[in-house]
C-alpha cells in the first residue's frame, strides 16, 4: 500500500500532492503547511497542519502521535499486552470485565454495527484473521479443517457489554477480539481532538489510509479529495472538512491462490476472503464511523449495502468494481 508522501518532515510544504492510499488522494496547493509522519499501529500515520507557527504545530503532532500510540496500547491485537489482547484472554474465565472508556466506546459501535449487518461485521474474527496472514505468506490456503475450527471461535454474539459499568464479558473461550476494521479510523479522531485542544484545527490526519480533516486550510472550503486512486477521470471529487473518509476493498489488493483472487478482507459468515473485486469508499462524519462501516459495506456488497446507508445520516458509500475491463462506480448517499 502507498502512504502519503512529503517533501521533507516538519516543513512547510507547497504544491503538496500526496497519496493516502491506493484509494485516495488530496490535492493541498497552498503554501505554509507542515507535515509530520511516524509509525503507528502497524502502519504509517501522517498529518498535515495549517498553521503560522512551525514549533506549536510540531509540538502538537507530538502529542497526537503520542495519543495514537496511546490508544494502540489499548486496541492492538498484534500486542499481547494490550487492553483489548487482555480482554481476549479473559474470554476463558467467563467473566466481566473493567474497560476503559476508549475501548468500550469502540466496542459499543462495533457491536451495534454487528446488529445491523447480522454479523458482516464482526470484531471476533481474530482466529481467521491469523488464519489468513499465514496463509498470505504461505501462499497457501488455509484447510477446511483450520477453517472450520477458526470459525468456531468467532461470533459477534459472544461479545456482550453492559454500560452501566462500562463492563465487558466473552461468553466463548478463546474467542480472538480484532479491531482492524475499527481501530485507526478511531485513533484518527482522537488525534483531531487532541489538535483542536491545542489550537491547531486545521489539520489533516491519514491514520494508514482511514482520513479525517479538521477544520478548512486557510482561504478553502475544505479539504479537496479524489476518490479512487485509479487514472479514471469520472470518479468524483470531493470537498471535506470536520468528516472521514475511509476506504475498504481488494480491486487492486488481493492474492492468488489456484487461479483465484482472493482479498485480504474476510467475509465472517464463511471466514474466507473476498473475491468480489471491489472497493468501497465511506465518507462519514467521524472516523470511527467511516473506518467501520467501509469494513462492513464491502462484505455486505452493493445490494445488501443500501439499506444499511439508507439510515445513516451524513454519509456517503462509493463503490468502484470492474467491469469489461472498466472501473465502474455505484453511489449511494446515506439517509
Amino acid at each position: 500500500m502507498n502512504f502519503i508522501k512529503f517533501n521533507g518532515h516538519e516543513t512547510s510544504v507547497s504544491n503538496l500532492l500526496f497519496e493516502v492510499s491506493v484509494l485516495l488522494f488530496v490535492l493541498s496547493p497552498a503554501p505554509g503547511y507542515h507535515s509530520f509522519e511516524a509509525d503507528c499501529m502497524g502502519t504509517k500515520f501522517s498529518l498535515l497542519i495549517d498553521h503560522d507557527n512551525a514549533e506549536k504545530a510540531r509540538l502538537g503532532a507530538k502529542m497526537a502521535f503520542k495519543e495514537a500510540e496511546r490508544l494502540n496500547g489499548i486496541l492492538s491485537d498484534y500486542d499481547q499486552e494490550s487492553e483489548v489482547s487482555q480482554f481476549s484472554q479473559s474470554s476463558y474465565s467467563g467473566e466481566k470485565r473493567a474497560l476503559s472508556k476508549d475501548l468500550f466506546k469502540v466496542l459499543e459501535h462495533g457491536n451495534q454495527l454487528a446488529l445491523e449487518t447480522n454479523g458482516s461485521f464482526d470484531m471476533t474474527i481474530g482466529h481467521l484473521s491469523r488464519l489468513w496472514r499465514i496463509a498470505r505468506f504461505r501462499k497457501k490456503l488455509p484447510t477446511a479443517e483450520k477453517l472450520t475450527k477458526a470459525l468456531s471461535l468467532s461470533g459477534s454474539d459472544s461479545l456482550k457489554l453492559f454500560p452501566e459499568k462500562s463492563e465487558g464479558m466473552l461468553t466463548k473461550p478463546g474467542i480472538l477480539l480484532d479491531l482492524g476494521g475499527i481501530a485507526k479510523g478511531y485513533a484518527a479522531d482522537c488525534m483531531k481532538e487532541r489538535l483542536t485542544l491545542l489550537g491547531l484545527p486545521r489539520c489533516l490526519i491519514d491514520a494508514g489510509g482511514d482520513l479525517v480533516a479538521g477544520d478548512p486550510p486557510r482561504g478553502k472550503k475544505g479539504w479537496r479529495v479524489k476518490v479512487g486512486g485509479i487514472a479514471e477521470g469520472s470518479l468524483p471529487n470531493l470537498v471535506l472538512s470536520n468528516a472521514a473518509i475511509a476506504t475498504s476493498g481488494d480491486i487492486e489488493q488481493y492474492i492468488r491462490f489456484g487461479g483465484k483472487k482472493y482479498s485480504h478482507l474476510i467475509d465472517p459468515s464463511s471466514g474466507m476472503g473476498l473475491v468480489s473485486q471491489t472497493q468501497l469508499t465511506v465518507v462519514a462524519p467521524t472516523g470511527l464511523e467511516a473506518d467501520s462501516l467501509a469494513s462492513a459495506g464491502i462484505v455486505l456488497g452493493i445490494e445488501r449495502s443500501r439499506s444499511l446507508f439508507s439510515g445513516k445520516k451524513g454519509t456517503q458509500a462509493y463503490f468502484l468494481f470492474r467491469k469489461d475491463d472498466q472501473i465502474c462506480l455505484t453511489q449511494i448517499k446515506g439517509g
